[in-house]
């Protein structure tokens, strides 16, 4: 059985004790955006006015700090810019890291939207450069049967929450993408970071090329279809990107490259149902077992990037599955959840 968390006060104490071990003592503190997992994040700053970034990833709930630690290296070997680690206490899941700054990519567009297309020009450019390097050793791979168990949480968490089906039909769900996906997509895997997102992107200016992207939250790295991470970029829960965008981006990447492109475009829809799915499920589990309804009021978007991608010929049989199981979020569904997510103890 995994160890009982440590209540709050004792958690800020070892935070505390970390920080004067690293050399950083009486370091003023204040609380970041945190993401989707019991990871929080605080911006410190030294009595001589130096600031980092103190990640607190209790080992209990948020996994161990190894692959953080190995992907990042590996990202800055390659010429990428992830956090520089300045001290880390992996036992008890704190690290102190680089501080990038406040120039995350989604708020920069939402301040200057004329900034937009050449910051996801950058982001694209970042998969060019990293997609043809060899990856690191003893990486997850996503393969046909493995995405397919991923939509788990979709039949698991968003079919209830939603008044769907009996979950016989998430089974079919599963089996049917499995087999889509094995007669799609290609061998090639890549590096892939997963979580990769405008909110998860920080622009750094004093950096050139590529490294001008900060990269944030890739500890969850797999080998991966190249359109995986694309789809990502591109597809976001978080914020709309346009049509002529997409487009645009997906254009960019495939340039010079040698993919097919109609087949292509075809993994790409399929991965990007699969990455959906999945999301609508963590984002109703947020809610409901971990108190997070902040997540809710994206569902509908995420909805409507299935059904864009389920709208691709080659995805027909997988359309006609979705579309009888799954009911599309509604305005009364959300409020429901929000509901009960704020009475409900945690």
């Amino acid at each position: 059985m995994p160890e009982p968390s440590p209540s709050i006060e004792a958690r800020q104490q070892a935070a505390t004790q970390f920080l004067e071990t690293a050399g950083w003592p009486a370091a003023r503190r204040q609380p970041l955006a945190g993401d989707a997992s019991a990871r929080r994040y605080d911006r410190v700053w030294a009595v001589d006015g130096q600031s980092a970034v103190l990640m607190d990833a209790p080992p209990n709930a948020a996994g161990n700090l190894d692959d953080f630690l190995r992907i990042g290296a590996y990202l800055r070997g390659v010429g990428l810019s992830a956090p520089r680690v300045l001290a880390r206490d992996t036992a008890q899941g704190f690290l102190l890291l680089e501080d990038f700054g406040d120039g995350v990519f989604a708020r920069l567009m939402a301040d200057d939207p004329s900034r937009t297309r050449a910051l996801y020009a950058r982001a694209i450019d970042v998969l060019l450069v990293l997609q043809p390097r060899r990856a690191p050793a003893n990486l997850v791979e996503l393969t046909p049967a493995r995405l397919g168990e991923m939509l788990e949480p979709a039949s698991t968490w968003y079919l209830p929450a939603a008044g769907g089906i009996a979950q016989d039909g998430a089974a079919d769900l599963a089996g049917l993408f499995q087999t889509l996906a094995h007669n799609m997509m290609c061998e090639l895997r890549c590096l892939t970071l997963r979580d990769y997102h405008a909110e998860n992107l920080i622009w750094l200016p004093d950096r050139a090329g590529v490294a001008a992207v900060g990269l944030l939250d890739f500890q969850d790295a797999v080998l991966a279809h190249p359109a995986y991470d694309l789809v990502s970029i591109l597809q976001d829960a978080r914020r709309d990107v346009c049509g002529d965008i997409e487009t645009a981006m997906i254009a960019r990447f495939l340039s010079g490259q040698a993919f097919d492109t109609k087949d292509f475009q075809a993994c790409y829809a399929l991965l990007g149902v699969q990455r959906n799915l999945r999301i609508l499920g963590i984002f109703v589990r947020l809610a409901q077992q971990m108190g997070k309804p902040q997540y809710l009021h994206l569902l509908p978007r995420v909805w409507g990037h299935i059904r864009r991608n389920l709208a691709h010929p080659a995805l027909a049989p997988l359309a006609a599955i979705v579309h009888q199981i799954f009911p599309a979020p509604t305005v009364g569904m959300i409020e429901r959840l929000r509901q009960e997510c704020l009475t409900s103890p945690k």
